[in-house]
């Protein structure tokens, strides 16, 4: 093949990320291939190929056999000799081998090199075609696993397009991918040429008609997402250098995209200000991240283990004038809290959003009710238990009453 052709292998492999071996090992299997469409077995041959030159030998590996027949042979084909039956493909006669080899003996196996104008024309020309099609295959291998090692991380592409249902065709670099309309964040428009980042949810091949799911026949499928919460927890992992570190844990985040998130956070080391680290010196760190999401406001969230105050902390900006977090009969997670009745509208939120994250936040129900709502149903119960006392006194009176007839007719009889 020629020291040309390994080179040129070579620059493949570091263009493509392509593993030499691997094309080397095509080209000795394509070679051995073409050998058995010729002498109509690849058992028997032998590939060696240079490594370094490109050179190959190929040698078929004959068994060597008796030059005379058998009795058995005889009497079965009288008028034949061992030439008449000999496997010439696989066979050779012991008088013929000990040409090649002093050593050999019935039974024993002889390598016969394979004469280049037989085989080696067609069989570079069948090989250099194979390392061209083991180079398309291993370049989808490799495509495959770069991006699936990128799987749940944050990647960053150039918009192409936006077709006509709304789905955006973006360039990652080696390949595209198209964010769907159901994974795009209602309010954000992008034209040709904009920097987007897009958290990747799942990287796949379509394999069709392969039980072997080898990944170098299929349809590479990267599906991401603008939409997801945990588009907002990476940007953080990557933004605050704290949480890369370690000291500083993310706990939960809770996102109605493009509009608002509330993010809760703990600190894993002493002395540590988790909110102090997500916001960073006069709001940097936060505001990158608000302006990478198109001015989402962000809540950044103070974790407690106590589940009432980490209610509390949640329901932020507003402020909590009693709480009462338990477990209802079928053993849900629910909390009732108490605000002033100037701070029921800011506990609430607009359209129920700031309760809604909360509850999404720290997995309670929340009921949140004023202090006025509060002294009304309160003040109801009381009513209520009234109500039945009197009820109770007029069936006393009633059973005393009715004790007094019976009386006086006893009297009376």
């Amino acid at each position: 093949m020629g020291k040309e052709v390994i080179e040129a292998l070579d620059l493949l492999v570091e263009e493509k990320g392509i593993n030499k071996e691997v094309l080397l090992d095509a080209v000795e299997k394509s070679l051995k291939d073409e050998f058995k469409s010729q002498f109509s077995s690849a058992e028997n041959c032998e590939v060696k190929l240079d490594r370094v030159t490109g050179n190959f030998k190929i040698y078929s590996i004959k068994t060597v056999v008796d030059d005379e027949l058998s009795e058995e042979e005889k009497d079965e084909f009288p008028y034949a000799t061992r030439e008449d039956l000999i496997d010439k493909n696989k066979e050779i006669t012991l008088s013929d081998a000990l040409k090649l080899d002093p050593k050999a003996e019935i039974g024993s196996e002889v390598k016969i090199p394979v004469e280049a104008e037989v085989f080696t024309r067609r069989a570079v020309r069948v090989a250099c075609g194979t390392v061209l099609q083991k180079i398309r295959e291993e370049e989808k291998v490799a495509l495959y696993n770069e991006y699936h090692s990128k799987e749940h991380e944050i990647i960053t592409g150039l918009v192409q397009r936006v077709d006509d249902r709304g789905n955006i065709v973006v360039n990652i670099g080696k390949t595209q991918t198209v964010l769907r309309k159901n994974e795009c964040v209602k309010g954000e428009n992008y034209k040709n040429g904009d920097r987007i980042k897009l958290y990747v949810l799942e990287v796949s091949n379509i394999v069709k008609n392969n039980d072997n799911n080898d990944k170098s026949s299929g349809k590479l499928i990267i599906k991401v997402s603008r939409k997801t919460p945990l588009l907002v927890k990476r940007l953080f992992e990557e933004e605050v250098t704290e949480i890369a570190q370690g000291s500083v844990k993310i706990v939960n985040v809770a996102r109605e995209e493009g509009s608002r998130t509330k993010i809760a956070v703990k600190s894993e080391v002493p002395n540590v200000d988790p909110i102090g680290a997500c916001v960073g010196e006069n709001g940097t760190r936060v505001r990158t991240i608000v302006d990478e999401l198109g001015g989402e406001q962000i809540d950044v969230i103070a974790w407690n283990e106590n589940p009432a105050q980490f209610i509390v902390n949640a329901l932020s900006p507003a402020k909590v004038v009693s709480i009462s977090a338990y477990l209802d009969e079928n053993n849900n997670k629910k909390a009732t809290v108490v605000v002033s009745d100037q701070q029921l509208s800011l506990a609430i939120g607009k359209a129920g959003q700031n309760v809604r994250l909360a509850a999404k936040l720290t997995g309670y129900g929340i009921d949140i009710k004023s202090e006025s709502q509060m002294e009304n149903s309160n003040a109801d119960a009381d009513s209520v238990f009234d109500e039945d006392m009197d009820e109770d006194v007029f069936a006393d009176d009633e059973l005393e009453s009715n004790d007094e007839v019976a009386q006086d007719s006893a009297d009376e009889e």
